[in-house]
């Protein structure tokens, strides 16, 4: 039965009457589908019992399934849900990707394939998309695939996002933008963000980071932006971006007090703190367990002054055992063997590249060094090196 729902799904999907360079008639096309269906309809069965459904027939493991069919207890048999993961076998989705959808949305099962899944994916397929580009629409946000709406409301997220991976991307993050009001929240949030200096990119990459930006009150989507401003970082200025995704999961209460703890930790003034939080608004979001180890190494170990720090918050978010102590160790091997000048900025060393940074600080000392680039290795495994030595 499955192979036969299968069958006409790609009948219906990928045959000349359904291409999206023909217009059949609405009508035409709608009575086709309803018999092409109805004619492999599922038998129906008896002694129907969600739990053992979801784990035999669906996939799901015993915990999925316990919870999975709290939300369908109503049903009393499976002929509405047989016909849902024939239709999707038909699409293309695997026995896995299936056993995938339904615990993202098990009343995925109650939707009606004739009156909803199936006009929707010939409303997708007439917009341009592949079976496998609707499969992954399915997969990624199966609740809003239930909605008629998601056929209207998919071109105006495409033209925004700049293409369909895009859009997957942004989904990925934040499955329920689909589903939210266009013109009630998201194109007056949209319109808000452009106001304030952001492109569609920008927007874009905002989406990517933060999970509801665009599906927020637009009341909330505008204090965001009062609170981003309050850490000194105007509309106009290229970070505002950043400071948008930093505060947009903190209450003020929550950003005074990491400030503090900032302040403290790092041993800035007023002064610098809001240098650091304007340069590097991020700074804001990351654990205070890194920050004390960053704060301690940097200071104690590196020993670089608080106030440079301030002016160079960025080193804040690179790895501490992937970059920032293995090429302290370098660096001062390196001086200490007259291999490199004593005033070469450690700040310098820690921004470039990997590729750059052994093209100019490991490559150079071969001859003299020939074990520094494997205990550069090792340190960037985070192993402490025990030699940095001259042959």
């Amino acid at each position: 039965m499955l192979r036969l729902r299968s069958r006409i799904l790609a009948h219906l999907l990928f045959s000349p009457a359904t291409s999206p360079h023909r217009s059949p008639h609405p009508a035409a096309s709608h009575s086709t589908l309803r018999r092409l269906l109805l004619s492999a309809a599922v038998p129906p069965r008896t002694g129907f019992a969600v739990h053992e459904y979801l784990v035999e027939t669906c996939g799901l493991t015993e915990a999925q399934a316990l919870k999975a069919s709290a939300k369908l207890s109503h049903l009393k048999s499976p002929s509405k849900p047989d016909a849902v993961p024939a239709f999707l076998a038909g699409l293309g989705l695997s026995t896995a990707d299936i056993a995938a959808v339904v615990p993202r949305d098990p009343r995925f099962l109650c939707a009606g394939v004739e009156r909803t899944l199936a006009p929707n994916v010939l409303g997708l397929a007439g917009l341009g998309l592949s079976r496998s580009q609707i499969a992954r629409l399915v997969s990624l946000v199966p609740g809003e695939f239930r909605r008629r709406s998601i056929v209207s409301n998919l071109p105006y997220y495409q033209s925004l996002f700049g293409s369909y991976e895009n859009l997957l991307r942004v989904l990925n993050r934040n499955n329920s933008l689909l589903g939210c009001s266009l013109d009630k929240v998201v194109k007056p949030n949209v319109a808000f963000l452009r106001e304030c200096g952001l492109g569609d990119c920008d927007i874009t990459k905002l989406c990517c980071k933060n999970t509801g930006i665009l599906s927020n009150n637009p009341e909330r989507v505008q204090a965001m932006a009062a609170r981003a401003e309050g850490l000194g970082v105007p509309r106009s200025s290229g970070m505002f971006r950043e400071a948008l995704m930093a505060v947009a999961t903190m209450s003020q209460e929550m950003i005074a007090a990491k400030v503090n703890y900032l302040k403290n930790t790092f041993r800035w003034s007023e002064a610098e703190v809001s240098i650091a939080v304007h340069r590097s608004p991020m700074v804001l979001v990351r654990s205070k367990n890194m920050l004390q180890s960053k704060s301690e190494f940097l200071i104690s170990e590196v020993r670089l002054e608080p106030v440079n720090i301030a002016h160079r918050p960025v080193m804040l978010g690179l790895s501490l055992e992937g970059r920032l102590r293995p090429r302290h160790y370098v660096m001062r091997f390196l001086k200490a063997n007259g291999l490199l000048d004593c005033d070469r900025s450690y700040f310098s060393a820690v921004m470039v590249t990997e590729k750059v940074f052994v093209e100019k600080y490991i490559c150079p000392h071969k001859e003299v060094a020939p074990h520094l680039a494997e205990d550069y290795a090792d340190a960037c495994r985070g192993q402490v090196p025990t030699r940095f030595r001259i042959a």
